[in-house]
């Protein structure tokens, strides 16, 4: 698994994407498709030249289907994640749960970089990393994503040639994986079928996500989570002492009672606590 696990992240970090061939059964895949499919005839075509006016989308998933919790948490995919974005935060955060589904005669999408919804300097860290289930066959021809391959390592280039351009066919249970300095687009679907899919992404900790999760999921759905899953959504403070609640873990707001009154608790990294209390220490000195 280990070695699974390092052979798909070195892909990842020199090509900018990989493919996890056969992560799930196919079979679960099918389920969430069947949970999913009022969702998708219910749900309108999209407006804007970005999101595409031949696609439709919708997020939440994770109340949408029980099962979306197993791509979500899937422990190599995960792994592979944090390998990726740990080095510049202390835990990874959910950043999105979105269906898409890409119509025929769909035009191509614009090409992007997901990292460029924050605007803090690029090219020395990683902000994201998306995590794409297909819940049909991603092809050319249907509208599977466009990748350039190796783009992450020119950020400054904000569109390459549309013939670079390589669409991984991939099958449901299969998961791709591409960075979030990646430039790709969902491509055109010159099929007779619909293009459906599921992209799971997660950001750095200390990031603001894309879909607002602490709305998506607020307590009364989140005390229904696993411990693991809720702090994913964002009910765990990242050190020092982010996103707390009245100084304290968030992950309070999922008890049966939360108290009028609380003391603010210090959540600090090892070398921060220790400099406190240093800190406290001298001044103690001082007094004595």
């Amino acid at each position: 698994m280990s070695s699974a696990v390092d052979r798909h992240a070195a892909t990842l970090a020199r090509d900018g994407w990989c493919v996890f061939g056969r992560a799930v059964e196919p079979r679960l895949i099918a389920g969430i498709e069947a949970d999913l499919n009022p969702r998708f005839a219910a749900t309108p075509l999209c407006q804007g030249a970005f999101y595409g006016e031949r696609t439709k989308r919708f997020g939440s998933l994770l109340t949408r289907s029980p099962m979306i919790e197993r791509l979500a948490m899937h422990p190599m995919v995960l792994d592979i994640v944090e390998q990726m974005l740990l080095p510049w935060c202390e835990r990874i955060a959910l950043n999105l749960t979105q269906a898409i589904e890409i119509h025929p005669n769909a035009l191509p999408q614009l090409p992007h970089r997901d990292q460029d919804m924050w605007q803090g300097p690029k090219g020395g860290l990683e902000y994201l990393v998306n995590v794409m289930w297909p819940l049909t066959t991603f092809t050319r021809e249907n509208g599977g994503t466009r990748l350039w391959t190796g783009s992450q390592f020119d950020q400054n280039v904000p569109a390459l040639p549309e013939d670079e351009a390589v669409v991984p066919v991939v099958v449901p249970g299969d998961v791709l994986i591409f960075l979030g300095s990646t430039l790709h687009g969902g491509g055109g679907n010159a099929s007779a079928a619909p293009r459906r899919g599921i992209v799971i992404s997660y950001c750095l900790g200390w990031l603001k996500p894309f879909e607002l999760q602490w709305l998506v999921y607020p307590p009364q759905v989140a005390r229904h989570f696993s411990p693991e899953l809720a702090a994913l959504v964002g009910y765990v403070q990242h050190r020092p002492n982010l996103g707390n609640v009245e100084g304290q873990c968030p992950s309070i707001l999922l008890g049966d009672h939360v108290p009028d009154h609380l003391a603010a608790v210090d959540a600090l990294r090892p070398d921060q606590a220790e400099a406190a209390a240093m800190f406290v220490r001298s001044q103690m000195g001082e007094l004595s």
